[in-house]
């Protein structure tokens, strides 16, 4: 128990071996339950598991009997947990690169109703950031964050892929998991519904941990930036609808679409205007100032989406 609440930890692992021994080693003694959700690992995992659950017994393995992804195993694990009255639920990777010691800044939040759900953030500690994390993939990180914020809502936030989360039994059982991203990028798609639900998002400074010579994240720049936009796209457009359309009504949903429409027109009929003048015979006044105000006009409306929609949020 902590602070008198029931707090539960979920580990999604996939042949962690070698690692998921010290993290469930290093489990503090306020954790009054361990999930387990092996991802139907090929590795020996299951026994080191097993094993390890025979001397603690807040220890609760399920295994996946086929691979789902790491989103799936964390919702596997959110409903476990959801089921047995824990009051808050805790996700760290099974890799031992979550620093447990520091797990009170994501429960106090919860418990003092400040927030639904709190998520780590390792640039809140740049100095050591900077230091350990590869820069390609802090590069990865600000250009994910960036898509994240505009399809999420959630403007303030940052280190969106962080793993490290806490959330509490009122978010899990608010949110429809069954619709959920199951693979790599679900930390973004979590985001996305947490915010179409209104759940309130904290981000909590934590230190960055890189072993040497371990299996590092799935993170890789660019590339799995452009893997996850199209997810990311998508999730934009079902929280338009669903939270602003569906749940309730909000003028915003007609500001981003029209701005999402008459930027690309804008920009074609621009092309177009700029193709004319040197190959087609010179550009026209009434066309440049039908492109002018079109792509103005759409800017304005996106802005105005954006800003309406962090003043939602603020709510």
């Amino acid at each position: 128990m902590y602070r008198d609440k029931k707090i539960a930890l979920v580990i999604p692992c996939y042949n962690e071996e070698k690692l998921i021994r010290p993290t469930l080693e290093n489990v503090p003694e306020k954790i009054d339950r361990i999930f387990v959700v092996d991802d139907c690992s090929t590795d020996n995992m299951d026994a080191v598991v097993r094993a390890l659950a025979a001397a603690d017994q807040r220890i609760n393995y399920t295994r996946h009997a086929t691979n789902q992804g790491p989103g799936q195993a964390i919702i596997t694990g959110y409903k476990k947990s959801s089921e047995e009255g824990c009051d808050i639920t805790v996700v760290v990777g099974g890799d031992y690169q979550m620093p447990l010691e520091e797990v009170d800044r994501f429960l106090d939040p919860l418990i003092d109703g400040r927030a639904d759900y709190t998520k780590g953030n390792r640039f809140f500690v740049w100095e050591k950031t900077k230091v350990k994390m590869p820069k390609i993939r802090i590069l990865g990180n600000i250009i994910i964050t960036a898509l994240t914020k505009m399809a999420s809502g959630y403007y303030k936030i940052m280190d969106v892929v962080d793993g490290y989360t806490a959330i509490t039994k009122d978010a899990i059982d608010r949110v429809d998991w069954d619709r959920a991203w199951k693979k790599y990028g679900y930390p973004m798609d979590f985001l996305i519904r947490m915010n179409a639900y209104g759940l309130r998002v904290r981000d909590i400074p934590r230190t960055p941990i890189y072993l040497e010579g371990e299996r590092q994240s799935q993170i890789k720049g660019m590339k799995y930036a452009l893997r996850v936009s199209p997810m990311l796209v998508r999730g934009f457009f079902w929280r338009m609808f669903f939270k602003y359309i569906y749940l309730d009504f909000h003028p915003l949903f007609f500001f981003y679409m029209l701005g999402l429409l008459f930027v690309p027109i804008g920009l074609v009929l621009g092309c177009h205007q700029l193709y004319a003048e040197f190959f087609g015979g010179g550009a026209t006044g009434p066309m440049s100032i039908l492109c002018a105000l079109t792509t103005i006009t759409g800017l304005q409306f996106l802005l105005f989406g954006m800003w309406f929609d962090m003043e939602v949020g603020k709510g």
